[in-house]
């Protein structure tokens, strides 16, 4: 059918030159009928097994972004890449699929917060937030540096940064936070954190924000290659998507939301300016002292 639509010719490969991700999974090398042009490669993942949503092999549309070509995916569990002829990684920006995330222990050990201060401190100040919000960008602009002035720097807490991106209305928030924990390997995450923050209106309303979450890297410094390799990866991808399960257990809805946690008591805190939130960690740490009497 494919051939007929779109004048496609399908070579199997099986020379195990192409990755794939299991064993299940067949790969056709997909050129142009005509010309022999370069077309891209087709996955083809049919089989059920442990672990694999039903019907998971049946791919929607979706749209991805890329650094050196266009990227056409095909529903009918196939996605090609047309990249000059290349087959190359994308910018995943889209939640994955993460076996195990029910099991409330994998759960735990795959979300993991990005801190700031004494791991030590008897407060911790925990924010779920979205690089494309406004409230977000509002809050890391100006609560977040008093929250920094007043208690990370002085000790008396840590701050945890957890992914939380809204994929429904902010097209680019999970893409940004695999940037952002990306730029965690240049050792700059809370620096890039706050470049985001600072140019969200710049980044947000573009088709495309690759481009200048690479220049934002370029700013700081990064090596450029290791900077965009991890970008146009899926690395940190099962990161992020676990720590968007991690928020919706929780009950978290929206950002940012704001939580303190104190000697294993946890507590959301309702608004996010400073004032709410210093007052609801001496609320935490008095009731810590009142269980302690």
């Amino acid at each position: 059918v494919a051939g007929e639509l779109f004048n496609f010719a399908f070579t199997p490969i099986t020379d195990g030159s192409v990755p794939v991700f299991h064993e299940d999974v067949s790969v056709w090398q997909v050129t142009d009928t005509t010309s022999g042009d370069h077309i891209g490669v087709w996955y083809l993942d049919p089989y059920a097994r442990p672990g694999k949503r039903s019907g998971a092999w049946a791919t929607s549309y979706r749209s991805h972004e890329t650094f050196d070509g266009t990227i056409t995916v095909l529903g009918v569990g196939a996605i090609i890449w047309v990249v000059g002829g290349n087959v190359l990684g994308t910018a995943v920006s889209d939640p994955i699929e993460v076996e195990g995330l029910d099991d409330m222990q994998v759960l735990a050990e795959l979300a993991q917060g990005v801190s700031s201060g004494d791991t030590a401190a008897a407060v911790t100040i925990i924010e779920f937030g979205d690089y494309q919000c406004p409230g977000c960008g509002g809050f890391a602009l100006s609560v977040k540096p008093q929250l920094d002035l007043m208690f990370v720097q002085t000790g008396r807490a840590q701050f945890v940064f957890y992914d939380f991106p809204l994929i429904a209305i902010h097209a680019h928030a999970f893409l940004a936070a695999r940037a952002a924990r990306c730029a965690g390997d240049e050792g700059q995450y809370w620096e890039y954190h706050q470049q985001l923050f600072r140019n969200q209106s710049s980044w947000s309303g573009r088709q495309s924000a690759v481009g200048a979450f690479l220049g934002y890297g370029e700013a700081l410094g990064f090596d450029q290659d290791a900077f965009e390799g991890c970008l146009k990866s899926d690395k940190y991808a099962d990161v992020v998507t676990a720590n968007m399960r991690l928020g919706a257990e929780l009950g978290i809805s929206g950002t940012p939301t704001v939580l303190i946690e104190a000697q294993g008591q946890l507590r959301p805190v309702i608004g996010v300016d400073f004032q709410s939130i210093e007052e609801a960690i001496k609320s935490v740490l008095e009731d810590v002292g009142a269980a302690r009497d």
